[in-house]
């Protein structure tokens, strides 16, 4: 079992800086791959990024590269995305998730992938 708690959403202007925090509580001794997805209103649930349970291998969306950074702190149990230049279509409550199991990077590319979801932290950016 697994709770993941987000936080450091916020309002920032665009071009800003943003990093977004999931601190993960285990109920195993094991680790996690994990992922972040994102909802704006209106539109349907998407992938941001993924990131393998040692840290090693990271995948982005096309929207994102260059910009966002996902990583992660297995001392700490924390998860992190690192958002620079932000632009106003990057505004929406983001999710972080974690997954079970061995897989490829693209698996964890798709929601369905996750059993395990934090309550999700707004990201508002202005233009």
């Amino acid at each position: 079992q697994v709770q993941l708690v987000e936080s450091g959403g916020g309002l920032v202007q665009a071009g800003g800086s943003l990093r977004l925090s999931c601190a993960a509580s285990y109920r195993t001794y094991n680790y996690y791959p994990m992922g972040w997805f994102r909802q704006a209103p209106g539109k349907e649930r998407e992938f941001v990024a993924t990131i393998s349970w040692s840290g090693d291998s990271t995948r982005y969306t096309d929207s994102v590269k260059g910009r966002f950074t996902i990583s992660r702190d297995n001392a700490k149990n924390t998860m992190y995305l690192q958002m620079n230049s932000l632009k106003p279509e990057d505004t929406a409550v983001y999710y972080c998730a974690a997954g079970v199991g061995s897989s490829s990077s693209a698996y964890y590319t798709f929601k369905g992938s996750y059993p395990y979801w934090g309550q999700g932290t707004q990201v508002t950016v202005s233009s």
